[in-house]
C-alpha cells in the first residue's frame, strides 16, 4: 500500500502551485480528479510545446491524475461537484480570488455537509487584507516578497529561473494537507488549509529579512556568489569553464589556502582571517583564486577541491542534468505514459522506504470525464446531454 491509497482529491486547479501540490499527493497514492475547462483545460497546457508537443510545466505537475472537463459556470456543474465532494477527502483549489466562494465551495459552506473534508485554498495574498483581490503570478510574488531585491548582479535584479513562488506555495499546501489528514485521523473532522504565495515566499526570505533586521543594510545582489560568505560562488578555470565552490569556516579556508591555492601563508594573513574580513576584501580574494585557477582546467580544480574536501560543484546546463551521473547511479529516472507517448520522469524525492510511488500517465484533456461521471451515477444519456450542452 501507498500512504494515501484510498484518499480522493478533487482539484480545481491551474498553473503550477495547486497542480504541484496534488501531483505530490498522487505520488503517494491519492486519486486526484482534476477539473478542467472544456475545450482548453488548465491554461498551463498551452505554455509551450517542448515535450513532444506537450507543455513542459503541465507534464511536470500533472501525471497520475484523472482529467474531468466541467464548465463550472454551467447550471449542471453544481450537481456534478456535489456528487464528487460526497466521496472526496480533499478539495484543493487555486482559482481566481473569490471564485471558489462564488461557486459555493468555501470551507464554511461545505463543512456541515462534508465534515471530514479537508479544503485547501491557495491564493496569491490570502483571503483578507488590502491585497486580497490582486492577481498574483510567480514573478509578481518574487517581486513583492523582496526576492528580486537580493537576486541578480549588482546592477539589476533577476528572477529565479524556475517558478519558486509557485513551488513554495505548492509544497506548503502539500505538507499541510498531509498534516490535516493526520489530524482528521485523530479527530474525525476535516479543516481548512489556507496557503498564500506571498507568505510562503516571505518564509523562504527569512535569512535576508533577519540580516536586515532593525534597519540594517540588506544583503547586496551578488549574482551567483553568496552575498555574505566569501569565497562562495562561481570561479573560472583556465579552460573557461566555471567551478562553484564554498568555504564555510576557518578550517576550510586553511585547507583551501594550503591544498587548492597552494599558498598556506594565506590562512594566517590577517586580511583574510575571518569570513567578515574576506567578505570585505572579496575582490582581492577573487583575484587570488583567479591567479591559481587560470593555470588549471576545471577538472583539475575540482580534483584539488575534492582532495581538500572543499565543497564544490559543476555548473551544469539542462542537458548535463539529464545525463547526471549521480542521478543515473541511484536509478532516479523512470518513464510515464502521456498523450504523446512514453516520457522520462524523475522519481519523487523522499518517498518512504518500501513504497513504490505512483507514476501513472499525464492525462489528455477530459480523458476520464465519461468514466468519472458514470461512477457518479450519470447514465449514458445524461452524459450525452451534458456534452451536447457543453457542460463537459
Amino acid at each position: 500500500m501507498r500512504p494515501l491509497d484510498g484518499i480522493t482529491v478533487v482539484a480545481l486547479e491551474q498553473a503550477i502551485a495547486a497542480p504541484l501540490c496534488t501531483r505530490h499527493l498522487a505520488d503517494l497514492g491519492a486519486r486526484v480528479i482534476k477539473i478542467e475547462r472544456p475545450g482548453t483545460g488548465d491554461f498551463a497546457r498551452g505554455y509551450d510545446e517542448r515535450v513532444k508537443g506537450l507543455a513542459s510545466h503541465f507534464v511536470w505537475t500533472n501525471r497520475s491524475k484523472e482529467s474531468l472537463t466541467l464548465d463550472l459556470k454551467h447550471p449542471q456543474a453544481a450537481g456534478v461537484l456535489t456528487r464528487l465532494l460526497a466521496h472526496a477527502d480533499v478539495l484543493v483549489q487555486n482559482l481566481a480570488p473569490g471564485a471558489a466562494a462564488r461557486l459555493g465551495l468555501a470551507y464554511e459552506a461545505l463543512q456541515q455537509a462534508h465534515p471530514r473534508l479537508v479544503v485547501c485554498d491557495i491564493s496569491g495574498y490570502g483571503d483578507s487584507g488590502p491585497y486580497r483581490d490582486k492577481k498574483a503570478y510567480d514573478l509578481l510574488i518574487q517581486s513583492e516578497s523582496g526576492f528580486l531585491s537580493i537576486t541578480g548582479p549588482a546592477e539589476a535584479p533577476a528572477k529565479a529561473g524556475c517558478s519558486i513562488a509557485d513551488i513554495a506555495a505548492g509544497m506548503y499546501a502539500y505538507s499541510n494537507v498531509l498534516a490535516a489528514l493526520l489530524q482528521r485521523g485523530r479527530t474525525g473532522r476535516g479543516c481548512r488549509v489556507e496557503v498564500s504565495m506571498l507568505e510562503a515566499m516571505v518564509e523562504w526570505m527569512s535569512y535576508p529579512l533577519y540580516y536586515a533586521h532593525d534597519g540594517a543594510a540588506p544583503p547586496p545582489r551578488s549574482g551567483a556568489a553568496h552575498a555574505t560568505i566569501c569565497p562562495y560562488g562561481p570561479f573560472a578555470a583556465g579552460d573557461g569553464k566555471i567551478v562553484m565552490l564554498g568555504i564555510q569556516n576557518e578550517r576550510e579556508w586553511a585547507l583551501f589556502s594550503a591544498k587548492v591555492l597552494q599558498r598556506p601563508e594565506l590562512a594566517a594573513d590577517p586580511r583574510y582571517a575571518s569570513n567578515s574580513r574576506r567578505n570585505a576584501a572579496r575582490a582581492e580574494v577573487a583575484s587570488l583564486i583567479a591567479e591559481t585557477f587560470s593555470t588549471l582546467t576545471a577538472e583539475q580544480v575540482i580534483e584539488r577541491l575534492d582532495a581538500a574536501q572543499i565543497a564544490n560543484a559543476r555548473v551544469n546546463d539542462m542537458h548535463e542534468v539529464w545525463e547526471h551521473a549521480q542521478l543515473r547511479a541511484r536509478g532516479r529516472w523512470t518513464e510515464v505514459d502521456s498523450p504523446a507517448g512514453r516520457l522520462p520522469a524523475l522519481l519523487p524525492p523522499g518517498i518512504p522506504a518500501g513504497i513504490d510511488p505512483r507514476m501513472d500517465a499525464v492525462p489528455a484533456l477530459g480523458e476520464h470525464s465519461e468514466a468519472i461521471l458514470a461512477e457518479l451515477g450519470y447514465d449514458r444519456a445524461a452524459i450525452a446531454r451534458l456534452r451536447s450542452e457543453a457542460a463537459i
